[in-house]
């Protein structure tokens, strides 16, 4: 289908079969999603009135309902189809898992982690659990919450790390914010874990708080104790 159309005179729909998903537009994409235009204007047109409206993605991302609905040819149904299409977008990418391998370097664990904990709205708490040759053997989020609650216990860590014979651990935890810098709780829970750690002869050899695209290492910070 479409093969002896000129290309320009493809619909988007057509296109994506012929070239696939990838080769096609942003405009050309939530042309597919909104399925139909308004009788002044096509689809394609609807489509690039929204990313005049909001230049980026992220932008349109973090559009309201109202904002969206009153551009013409949007209205408040596809205004909700478009938002639950960018949440759905968003959760898979932060539900794609960290392939466990070996522990090289910080600069190594520190991106992966950012691209794990990104973007989350809650603090996750994740903790890295590695035998004696740095190999991660298990990974856990032992607790979504802040780190001055109640819930963030060592004995939840150290639980694991005795049940999967872990020789180590890393913990990480996302700053919501997008600022990394540590808190005076994540010092204090780091010092806290630390000792614990020391006594049960499992060292804590870093600890990540993640921000926005960014991240800082207790270990780089000389911030372990």
């Amino acid at each position: 289908m479409g093969q002896n159309i000129p290309d320009y005179l493809l619909l988007p729909r057509e296109r994506l079969k012929i070239y696939g998903e990838k080769q096609l537009s942003n405009q050309e994409l939530l042309a597919i999603l909104l399925r139909t235009g308004t009788k002044q204007h096509s689809v394609l047109e609807v489509s690039k009135k929204v990313f005049e409206s909001f230049n980026q993605l992220s932008d349109l991302k973090e559009a309201s309902l109202e904002e969206l609905a009153q551009i013409k040819g949007i209205g408040p149904i596809k205004a909700i189809e478009i938002k639950a299409v960018l949440e759905l977008g968003a959760r898979l990418n932060q539900g794609k898992p960290m392939k466990l391998g070996r522990v090289y370097s910080s600069q190594q664990i520190g991106d992966l982690l950012v691209a794990e904990l990104n973007g989350l709205y809650q603090e996750h708490l994740l903790v890295l659990y590695l035998n004696t040759k740095n190999h991660i053997i298990k990974k856990e989020t032992i607790f979504i919450g802040g780190l001055n609650q109640s819930i963030a216990h060592p004995r939840e860590i150290f639980r694991v790390a005795v049940r999967c014979s872990a020789a180590k651990i890393i913990l990480a935890h996302n700053h919501p914010s997008g600022d990394p810098y540590p808190s005076k709780q994540d010092i204090d829970f780091t010092e806290r874990l630390g000792q614990c750690g020391e006594l049960l002869n499992i060292p804590l050899i870093d600890h990540f708080v993640i921000g926005e695209e960014s991240y800082i290492s207790f270990k780089e910070e000389g911030l372990l104790f």
